[in-house]
């Protein structure tokens, strides 16, 4: 019996010394960090997907009918202004020219031979401006057969890079059919959509100095080298989808961008009086986002908010929060909803220029 009741005693202590350790662990556990929002003016940066397009990009048409005797280009290649792209066969439209050409000298000579016999009075001057009329009428026809006969070379308009071909040598091309296109990618066109709430405050904070500047991230999450411009915004709102158009402009000179790529645009806004908290003050159920606040009583809350924007380590709040709140910045899965803590307090200006986002 006595041996029993050392026994008890001695679990009874065992018990007691393991219940203070635990208290003491948990009251260690909950002396905890706590910052504020940070009010201040800043600027997020906005991706939107783009579709990029040549400055020039143009399809090149047969202008008659005939068969393609040559082809002067390939599929890739860089071509000049005014360089020979493709040739057909011209051997109707020479006779042509050449049938012209005999009537304007045969015309000639009657005009020459009228005006003579006008000058001496022989024939009236209504039969000599007649003799004129049908000259100027073959000038003007040898001029078309000229026209057609040009139309059978087709050079190129401008500087660019030819596309696959439509065509191969010896078919018979008809007016208007298409031969391939043409793109001149020395500078390159890039459209994205943005919507109505970000173009209103992006032309209320624009200025001079920041206008409209953007940078290309492209398909492969590499950034192009070279930013770009918006020049144009398009007059009017897409009605459906409450966007409205963007067109940047970005230099090309190495022809890395090529007609009909994607990528995203990436655009600096500013803004004023922005409430931004840590990353890893928040907590997600549900796909929605979560602070701890704590309340003067040192008791810790729950509150949802909403985010504007993701930057490196940090949020910009939309709604929620405001920046005399105190929320549980570490050791957010170490509370849960009204447990009361104790806490130090680090000032969001020190806290939020040595963040890291990190996993407890």
């Amino acid at each position: 019996m006595k041996k029993a009741i050392l026994t008890f005693a001695t679990i009874t202590s065992l018990f007691l010394v393991s219940c203070g350790s635990h208290k003491e662990e948990k009251t260690e556990e909950l002396k905890l960090t706590v910052t504020s929002p940070l009010k201040k003016d800043t600027t997020i940066l906005r991706e939107y997907v783009c579709q990029i397009h040549s400055i020039q990009h143009i399809e090149m048409r047969a202008l008659e009918k005939g068969y393609l005797e040559k082809i002067y280009v390939d599929e890739g290649q860089y071509v000049k202004k005014g360089q020979l792209m493709f040739q057909i066969m011209p051997l109707i439209y020479n006779a042509e020219l050449q049938k012209a050409q005999a009537e304007v000298d045969f015309v000639e000579i009657e005009y020459q031979n009228t005006k003579q016999l006008a000058e001496k009075n022989v024939v009236s001057q209504n039969e000599l401006a007649l003799s004129k009329a049908k000259l100027n009428k073959a000038k003007a026809e040898l001029s078309l057969a000229q026209t057609h006969l040009e139309f059978t070379t087709i050079k190129a308009p401008f500087d660019g890079i030819m596309d696959h071909f439509q065509v191969r040598l010896g078919s018979l091309v008809n007016e208007g059919d298409l031969l391939t296109t043409l793109s001149d990618n020395s500078e390159m066109w890039v459209y994205f959509n943005v919507p109505e709430a970000e173009y209103l405050n992006f032309k209320t904070h624009a200025t001079e100095e920041n206008l409209l500047k953007v940078n290309l991230l492209m398909a492969n999450n590499q950034l192009f080298e070279y930013p770009g411009v918006v020049k144009t915004i398009e007059a009017d709102f897409n009605n459906e989808t409450g966007n409205i158009a963007f067109r940047a402009t970005f230099p090309n000179p190495k022809q890395l961008l090529r007609h009909g790529e994607t990528g995203n645009i990436e655009m600096t806004i500013p803004l004023k009086n922005a409430i931004i908290i840590p990353q890893k003050s928040t907590f997600e159920i549900l796909e929605k986002k979560y602070v701890f606040v704590v309340d003067k009583n040192n008791i810790v809350h729950t509150r949802e908010i909403t985010i504007a924007s993701e930057m490196p380590d940090i949020y910009v709040v939309a709604k929620g929060l405001n920046e005399t709140d105190r929320i549980l910045l570490e050791g957010i899965r170490k509370v849960k909803e009204n447990d009361k803590i104790e806490y130090k307090y680090e000032d969001p200006k020190i806290v939020l220029p040595n963040l890291k986002v990190y996993v407890e």
